[in-house]
Parts: C-alpha cells; sequence; structure tokens
C-alpha cells in the first residue's frame, strides 16, 4: 500500500508520534459523522498507505479519550468511560444507586446489581464504575418512612430493599429509622408473613374484660343447657367477640356465684386417641349414617327412641324421630323423609340392629341403589358410624330439655327443635378441618343425592308406604278399608305405614293411630284391620268427640254412604181382584 503524494513528505517533518496519528485521522474526527462510517475510513486508509484496522483503532480510541488515546500502548492510561463488556444495563443500574444513596459498600454494590440486573461482578469492577459514572439526574429518592401515607406499604417497600440486596444499615439511613427497628420488621415477616407488618398493639395487654350482659347471656344457656360444655354454649352464643377459652372461664365463675344452674349429669372419661376413618367422605351424601338411641328419660312409664340420619361430609342431620321403639317402620320413615328432602345417597351405614338390617330395610335400600354398611359392634366398629358420637351432642345439648317435656304433643316438637339448633350452629370437627363458617348447614349448600320424583319414590317404597287422604271426618280408606285416623287432620295427606302386624298413621313424623293388621305380599293388600291405638298429639281436634277415644280404645269404623247414585225404578201396576179386573174388561 503507497501513500498519495499529499501525505508522503508529511511523516518527515512530524518530530512527535502523536502528532503523525492525530494527522492520520484529522479529517475523519473533524468532518465526518459519528460512528465513522466504514467506506470513509478504507478511503482515508488508501490515501495515507495505512492499514484500515489502524485507522478504525485510533479513530475509536481518540472518540472515547481524546488525545490520550493517541499514546503508545505503554503509556496508555484508564479509559474513563465503562468497560466494553458491562452491559449498559448495569452502567444505569448504578447511576441510578447513586443518585438514592452515596454511602454504599462496594460489596453491597455487588450483591445489589447481582440481584436486580442478574450480572455478577467484582468489587474492583463496581468500585471503577462507581467512580467513573456520574448519579442518573431525575432518579426520585426513597421517601422518608415517617412522612409515608401507608406504614405498612412503607414496611413492605424495606423488604423490598432487602431482598434486593441492600444491607439493613443502608436501609436504616435512607428512611431514617434505627437499625434495632429495621431488625423488627424482618422478625415479625418471618414469623407472621405480611400480616406481622400491619399497625397494631404489642404493648403488654390488660385482662380483657366481659360485659355483664354477655356473662348473663351464658348463664341462660347453661341453665337451659346444663350438660353443654363451652363450645356448644359458644356456637349458642352465636358471638364472634369472644373465645371458646371465654366462655368456659365464664361458666366456671357462674358456677360459682349462681346456685340455680344443674350440675352435669355425666363426667367426662378419659380422651381416647382420634383414630382414621374408614368412611372418609369427599363430598355430601357419599356416605350417610343412620341410627337410634334410647333417651336417658321415661315418658309415662316408656322410654323413647331417638333415630337420626346425618351426612358423612357435612355432619348435617338431614331428618329424624321419636318414637316409642326401635323398629323398621321408624327407619323407613326417616329414610324417606331424607330421600325425599335431599336425594339417595350412595352408601348408608348402620349398626347391625333388626331395625337397620330387616328385609324391608334391606329391599327398599336396594331398590333406591343404595350399598348398606352394617356394622358389628362386637368388633370394635361403632366409632365409625359418626352417630355414635353426635348422640353425645345430643345428650350434652338437649337431653335436658327433652327430660322437661310432660305431654306427647311437647316430646313430638323436641326433634326438630334439636335438629335445628344443631344444624345452625358451629360444629367443633367442622371448626378443626378449617370450615368457614364451620355450620353443619351451610357446609352442605345446596348440595342433593341422586333425586327421585315423589311418585317413584313413593313406588320404592311400596311395601312398606301408602300414602292416602283424610276425608273431612279424618277417616281414610285402604284396600276397601275404611278406619279412623284424627279428626282434627280433615282433608290432609298422611302416611300408612306397615310392617309385620302392625299399621301406623304418620303425618309430619307424629303418630296418630296404630292398627294391627295382616298385610298380604302376594296381593300388596292389607286386611283385617282391629285394636286401634290412638295417641294424643298436637294435630287433635279442640272440639270434644261424642265418643271419647283413649289410647287403648277398640277400633272404630266409618263406613261411608254408597257412593252409586240411586236409579229411580218405574212403579209398578197394583194388582187388581179377578171380579174386579173381569167387570172393567
Amino acid at each position: 500500500m503507497e501513500a498519495t503524494s499529499e501525505f508522503a513528505p508529511l511523516p518527515l517533518r512530524f518530530v512527535d508520534q502523536i502528532q503523525w496519528r492525530y494527522e492520520l485521522i484529522r479529517p475523519l474526527v473533524l468532518f465526518e459523522e459519528r460512528p465513522t462510517p466504514p467506506e470513509a475510513i478504507r478511503q482515508r486508509a488508501h490515501a495515507t498507505g495505512s492499514h484500515p484496522e489502524t485507522v478504525r483503532k485510533f479513530t475509536r480510541r481518540f472518540e472515547q479519550q481524546g488525545l490520550l488515546g493517541l499514546l503508545p500502548e505503554a503509556v496508555a492510561v484508564i479509559p474513563k468511560g465503562p468497560a466494553p463488556h458491562v452491559p449498559p444495563e448495569v452502567v444505569a443500574a448504578i447511576g441510578r444507586l447513586k443518585a438514592l444513596y452515596e454511602g454504599f459498600q462496594y460489596q453491597e454494590l455487588v450483591r445489589i446489581i447481582l440481584c436486580t440486573c442478574r450480572y455478577r461482578m467484582t468489587d474492583k469492577t463496581a468500585k471503577r464504575l462507581w467512580q467513573q459514572n456520574p448519579a442518573v439526574q431525575g432518579a426520585l429518592p426513597l421517601g422518608d418512612y415517617h412522612s409515608h401515607p401507608d406504614r405498612a406499604e412503607a414496611r413492605r417497600e424495606v423488604l423490598k430493599l432487602y431482598a434486593q440486596g441492600w444491607n439493613k444499615l443502608s436501609i436504616s439511613r435512607v428512611l431514617h429509622v434505627s437499625r434495632p427497628t429495621v431488625d423488627r420488621w424482618m422478625q415479625r415477616f418471618e414469623a407472621e408473613d405480611l400480616a406481622g407488618l400491619v399497625d397494631r398493639p404489642r404493648g403488654p395487654r390488660a385482662p380483657r374484660t366481659v360485659w355483664f350482659p354477655l356473662m348473663v347471656a351464658i348463664d341462660h344457656l347453661q341453665k337451659a343447657h346444663p350438660d353443654a360444655g363451652a363450645f356448644r354454649i359458644w356456637s349458642l352464643l352465636a358471638n364472634d367477640t369472644i373465645s371458646v377459652r371465654t366462655v368456659g372461664r365464664v361458666m366456671a365463675l357462674n358456677r360459682h356465684v349462681y346456685d340455680d344452674i344443674p350440675p352435669p349429669q355425666g363426667a367426662k372419661g378419659p380422651k381416647q386417641p382420634a383414630q382414621p376413618h374408614p368412611y372418609k367422605a369427599h363430598g355430601p351424601h357419599e356416605y350417610w349414617c343412620i341410627d337410634g338411641r334410647k333417651m336417658d328419660f321415661a315418658l309415662d312409664g316408656v322410654r323413647w327412641w331417638s333415630v337420626i340420619i346425618l351426612d358423612g361430609y357435612s355432619r348435617t342431620m338431614l331428618a329424624g324421630a321419636i318414637a316409642p321403639a326401635e323398629a323398621s317402620w321408624v327407619t323407613l320413615m326417616v329414610l324417606y323423609t331424607a330421600c325425599l328432602r335431599y336425594g339417595a345417597p350412595q352408601y348408608c351405614i348402620s349398626d347391625s340392629g333388626g331395625a337397620f338390617t330387616s328385609n324391608a330395610v334391606t329391599a327398599v335400600l336396594k331398590r333406591l341403589a343404595i350399598t348398606p354398611n352394617p356394622l358389628v359392634s362386637t368388633h370394635g366398629d361403632s366409632y365409625t358410624n359418626l352417630l355414635e358420637t353426635h348422640f353425645n351432642i345430643q345428650r350434652r345439648l338437649y337431653d335436658y330439655q327433652f327430660a322437661q317435656t310432660t305431654t306427647p304433643t311437647e316430646l313430638e316438637q323436641m326433634p326438630q327443635r334439636f335438629m335445628t339448633t344443631y344444624n345452625t350452629t358451629a360444629h367443633y370437627g367442622l371448626w378443626q378441618e378449617g370450615c368457614t363458617p364451620p355450620i353443619p348447614l351451610r357446609v352442605l349448600g345446596d348440595a342433593k343425592g341422586r333425586l327421585y320424583p315423589p311418585d317413584e319414590l313413593t313406588h320404592k317404597f311400596s311395601q312398606a308406604l301408602f300414602p292416602r287422604t283424610t276425608n273431612q271426618y279424618g277417616c281414610v280408606t285402604l284396600h276397601s278399608y275404611p278406619f279412623y285416623v284424627e279428626a282434627g287432620v280433615p282433608q290432609t295427606q298422611i302416611l300408612w305405614w306397615v310392617y309385620g302386624e302392625q299399621g301406623r298413621a304418620v303425618l309430619d313424623h307424629v303418630v296418630l293411630a296404630e292398627y294391627h293388621c295382616r298385610y298380604d305380599w302376594r296381593d300388596h293388600k292389607v286386611q283385617d284391620l282391629h285394636d286401634g291405638v290412638f295417641y294424643p298429639t298436637r294435630f287433635a281436634s279442640p272440639q270434644g268427640s261424642l265418643l271419647p277415644l283413649n289410647p287403648h280404645a277398640a277400633l272404630v269404623l266409618y263406613r261411608p254412604k254408597s257412593l252409586t247414585p240411586q236409579v229411580p225404578r218405574p212403579r209398578s201396576s197394583p194388582q187388581l181382584w179377578l171380579f174386579e179386573l173381569v167387570q172393567r174388561a
């Protein structure tokens, strides 16, 4: 490569190497645009007889360092700008940090850049970038903690800075808070998450005082339910401002202050360890539990039975009844009511008693496609029936109310009151499982099982159930047998349940009358009704009857008039005497 005639004698006149290098690139740095086009570099290299890379190197060094870039490599100085391998976003981040706070340590800068820009560098590189680059103008400074409108948001900003690599000393100096305060916020966040950053009094608290009317309300509930514990009284109180433990302390105080609170009947035994439940329901109406309990009191010398159906998922009592005996007809009556309201479940858990494993009950379960799971109590499996433990709730919550009844009418209303109270108050098991709210009826919601139309459901119970409507005198007719039920329920549909040699007329879970009868399973007809027994119920007519009925009265039959219209017959002509007939002829 040869130089042009204009540039060839110039090196003979230059005494300094820097002057020759500047003359080499002078037209490029004075007249060309930035960055220098490659074509201009090639033309200047051709004109001076130099290599294009030499011209390009001196041009780039002059643009970056000025005349210092033209010094020989032995005396070259450290460039003012960042090294070419440092990304521009790192340089911009250094400038913003310098505008926010100037007391950073270089190792702290390395940590901040690593957390924010994912760029790893040494503390020497951080020092060089910090010294060479000015602060970015326009970067908003961090606000003072004490002037922040939202204290919780300011504490979250502290956590954000700490997560970005800031140390606690820099955070405390920037926000004008002490170092122990920053440490305390970190400890609260580790212990309580974001809830620990909310303002609330954390100093020593005075003992909580209970309002006197609230103590009086707890006293009234104790008198009405003396066997109920602290959780059951708390659920009946339905007040979220007081805890279960506080209710227990108030109950203990009331027993010392008031003498009219009945003592609990049964003492608690040792707490049994929790065992895994083999029939854990994963949804509503998967498992139904049915069982009966003989009440601890007697009415007119008879200890009544309480039969209840419970949903295994929501712990909701779906249906229940109280009867003088634990019989299959009671089981079928309760099962019919539950299926009519909520549909049929998949499985039915019961004990091995005859009232739940009889042929009539088994046949109905088979027609409803319900798989029965009878438990043998002698094998120690009784605990798997949830009603075994829920009967304890009935005993503690409402047995005292049951014992106060003096008439069958009052006793008939108690099961529905108990189920309403139970289904609408908090349940301890649901509370432990984290259900919100822990109320059985709210957990069940609108869930239904396999629904059957009323006519089809009645057909499923056809061998045990006959729906009939009373006439104006309170009588019904079943398979050509008219019989009396109750004069107080005219033109009302009742259910006639037949099991074995017993027939019972039931209305709203209340037995109105009983008869001995014989049911022919081949013809599906009821025959030979006799020995009627009538019970005083809330449906009784207020008007006294001409023939008073007692619980052991004889059968009262009502024979309706013939419904066949009377057809007038033609009158025959009167018979005349023979002589009179001849005379007329």
